[in-house]
């Protein structure tokens, strides 16, 4: 597969060693690589401007002046399906990852088994096409993208599905709406099933969305959830 790989770090001698072990996996694996070097964010953005054809971004968070994850957000702005990686010496960016849907978090120094199994991951992710949910309406088929749903609420007999610029009115369960989502999505309570991919930031009673949508949790759930949105973000 020809992958077009972008390794963003202040640091030289950081994108020579991951672009070392990416090539090593990519001729183990019968992939070809093209790659492109960024020693700053803004270097990236420039570039990024005239050419969006990115497979896999390997960035830095630590850089001077636009951090690695501020970058991530101005790609996710147009860009959802690349695949971002981080690269740090620092763990307490990590919940800011949950805003990018960054696939994973890497500690300096990069272990090679480590970068192999997520470069596999991302590999996975981009052969895989959109997944649909599908609603019975009577004698018709409601098809809508998972990653387009960013909740489903309780009203009364029918669940509210917000997804996209849309709001569907559906006469169900919130437990059958739970089993017909499926992965990539929490219920946090007894009225609410939240998109992981659009929570922004948890809080001990609120779910904030991207959009700024704020949603209740349920009592006791704080913990399953932040648990949900690891184990999403790192792909488990």
């Amino acid at each position: 597969m020809k992958l077009n790989i972008a390794i963003c770090d202040d640091e030289q001698n950081q994108i020579q060693y991951v672009k070392g072990i990416v090539s090593e996996w990519a001729e183990a694996n019968g992939h070809m690589p093209f790659f492109a070097e960024f020693p700053s964010a803004e270097a990236f953005l420039f570039d990024y401007a005239e050419n969006q054809n990115y497979d896999i971004l390997l960035l830095d968070i630590e850089m001077t002046n636009m951090n690695g994850i501020d970058l991530a957000k101005k790609v996710r702005e147009e860009n959802d399906r690349v695949q971002i990686v981080f690269i740090t010496g620092y763990p307490d960016f990590m919940s800011e990852g949950f805003e990018v849907a960054a696939l994973h978090y890497l500690m300096k120094p990069v272990k090679k088994e480590k970068l192999f199994t997520v470069l596999d991951r991302a590999v996975e992710n981009m052969k895989k096409g959109p997944r649909f949910v599908l609603f019975s309406l009577g004698k018709e088929t409601l098809r809508v993208y998972a990653e387009d749903i960013r909740y489903a609420e309780s009203d009364g007999h029918y669940i509210l599905l917000h997804a996209g610029e849309e709001t569907h009115r559906l006469r169900m369960t919130i437990p059958e709406t739970e089993k017909i989502l499926g992965e990539g999505f929490f219920r946090a309570g007894r009225s609410f099933i939240v998109g992981l991919k659009y929570v922004a930031r948890i809080t001990k009673t609120e779910i904030i969305l991207l959009d700024g949508t704020v949603l209740p949790i349920g009592k006791g759930l704080y913990d399953d959830l932040n648990k949900a949105l690891i184990a999403y973000l790192r792909g488990i």
